[in-house]
């Protein structure tokens, strides 16, 4: 058996003032680097050690990461950093607030944005985008690790997460796009050596 832990980056800055992030490298706030502990405690109970780390290219999910290794005493993980993880790229969205955007473009075009699979902003990703760079690079460089029997840890974004998710729980287009992931809760799956899920938990605080 092998264990697959999921985790959305604690609380940035951003998320703080509603504003579309992205790929732009906003820090974590003081609640942030608090749900990562969090995350770390919840991740210790289940007793899992794990063998490789996975987070994306943005310095919110890799300080997520790194205070998880702190608290689990896994400082000296091994650590891959792509930006296949990073979030969804907002294009011209991005640094806006959520509520000034959608006076400037109207809320019914926001939530087209937002909530469509394969409509992306100006200059920007859709998740069908994202999914497209996220699910291959999670198929090379993770799924072989899981079938090998390592336990993995991945820190990243909610929409790359969602990706992945999407692929693990069989998900529609539909299902996909009511899929919300809250900043610093684990999620943990266990997949059997063929790579199939065979358990699924959300580790809530």
């Amino acid at each position: 058996m092998a264990t697959l832990a999921l985790v959305r980056h604690g609380q940035s800055q951003w998320n703080l003032e509603n504003r579309f992030t992205g790929w732009v490298d906003v820090p974590l706030t003081d609640l942030g680097r608090i749900e990562a502990r969090r995350a770390g405690e919840l991740l210790a109970a289940t007793g899992v050690h794990f063998d490789v780390a996975f987070t994306s290219a943005l310095v919110r999910a890799q300080d997520t990461l790194a205070i998880m290794l702190e608290v689990l005493g896994q400082t000296g993980l091994p650590i891959e950093r792509d930006e296949a993880l990073n979030e969804r790229h907002y294009g011209s969205l991005q640094g806006l607030n959520k509520a000034e955007t959608a006076q400037k473009y109207g809320a019914e075009q926001v939530h087209i944005w937002r909530r469509s699979y394969d409509i992306p902003p100006p200059e920007g990703e859709s998740l069908a985008d994202t999914a497209a760079r996220t699910l291959p690079y999670f198929e090379k460089a993770i799924m072989p690790l899981l079938r090998k029997g390592k336990d993995v840890l991945v820190a990243a974004h909610g929409n790359s997460l969602r990706s992945i998710v999407m692929r693990l729980d069989d998900l529609t287009r539909e299902q996909v796009l009511e899929l919300n992931l809250d900043t610093g809760v684990p999620l943990l799956y266990e997949f059997d050596e063929n790579g199939n899920v065979v358990t699924k938990r959300i580790l809530h605080p």
